[in-house]
């Protein structure tokens, strides 16, 4: 039985079989990181989101690491690189990125994912240069960009769809993280909840499939602060969620908090439950992408008794089923 409309099931239907995506950094930064904005969401680490294997110097460390005050690598290595540099440093990502999922799932059908920082933050012209470049190291089915709402101007929309209309399909990935302003202040995310809407129409108008990012469990998040998340979602015609659990990471500004014992990170139990209530409520059309944050363990502080990928879903999938729920059986 399908709980809930899963990524995996919605690229078979689209294209026949899997596809696999690479993520690479391509030396780009934040407007929320710079000092004016005090640093940036308080629930990021210094990478920024970066694929694993993106993380040169952490290779050592295992699942079973323990966690790391100040791990080894503590920015992107591609920053402030020149263009022509930015363009092969992701050049050389692609080929990992291929090699480590034909090694892993015996597959060439990838899609290029710019995963770190904000994709279209700087200058227009080598935006679309870089994107232009590494597209044609491919073929890739798909180019992904992650971003934010405040970094979506109409100008940024009309690059994109030149891309989109001339060599391959583009789709972002742009964070809420709530659908409540109380939060997404005490968040620190430098924008608002219209902000987010006003961008996520602008680009659907333009033919461009939107996921949106979701926290839930942030400290002082209250049941009504999740039903303005859902109804957020809900009223947007965002494609795809990508469902995440509260991490404390390494190098955030919540780290400061957990140690001074102000806040604490949702248990299983309370995480499952806030899932299984959001699932039941959002549309059912609406693909679900993650339902669970994988930081590397070396650089998780909390929370460190919670179960890989598998024993989560196989956890969520039994309480959907005895609840006899489904996603969006409870929308209205």
């Amino acid at each position: 039985m399908k709980f809930w409309n899963a990524y995996k099931d919605y690229l078979i239907d689209r294209y026949g079989f899997p596809v696999y995506r690479i993520g690479v950094d391509g030396g780009f930064s934040c407007p929320n990181r710079s000092a004016d904005r005090k640093g940036g969401c308080v629930f990021c680490d210094s990478l920024g989101a970066s694929a694993v294997y993106a993380r040169s110097k952490e290779s050592g460390f295992t699942r079973r690491s323990g966690f790391e005050t100040s791990p080894p690598q503590t920015d992107s290595v591609f920053a402030g690189l020149s263009l022509q540099q930015r363009m092969e440093s992701v050049r050389k990502q692609i080929e990992r990125g291929k090699e480590f999922i034909r090694r892993r799932y015996g597959s060439n059908e990838v899609s290029l994912y710019y995963q770190a920082y904000s994709n279209t933050y700087g200058p227009l012209d080598e935006m679309e240069a870089l994107f232009r470049d590494s597209i044609s190291h491919g073929p890739f089915y798909e180019l992904i960009v992650s971003t934010r709402p405040d970094c979506l101007g109409d100008d940024v929309l009309k690059r994109l769809c030149l891309l989109k209309n001339e060599t391959i399909d583009v789709s972002l990935e742009m964070g809420l993280q709530s659908g409540s302003d109380r939060i997404l202040g005490l968040m620190n995310r430098g924008h608002s909840v219209g902000c987010w809407k006003d961008s996520v129409n602008r680009a659907s108008d333009k033919g461009l499939r939107v996921c949106s990012h979701v926290i839930l469990g942030f400290p002082s998040e209250t049941r009504t602060d999740i039903d303005m998340t859902i109804e957020a979602v809900n009223s947007s015609p965002v494609s795809a969620l990508k469902i995440h659990n509260l991490h404390i990471t390494s190098q955030s500004r919540l780290l400061f908090d957990y140690f001074g014992g102000e806040i604490t990170a949702s248990s299983t139990a309370r995480y499952l439950q806030s899932v299984v209530y959001f699932l039941r409520r959002i549309r059912p059309d609406i693909v679900i992408e993650r339902l669970m944050c994988e930081t590397p363990a070396h650089r998780l502080a909390a929370p460190r008794s919670f179960p890989d990928k598998s024993g989560f879903l196989m956890e969520l999938e039994r309480m959907m089923n005895q609840a006899n729920a489904v996603q969006g059986d409870m929308y209205c």
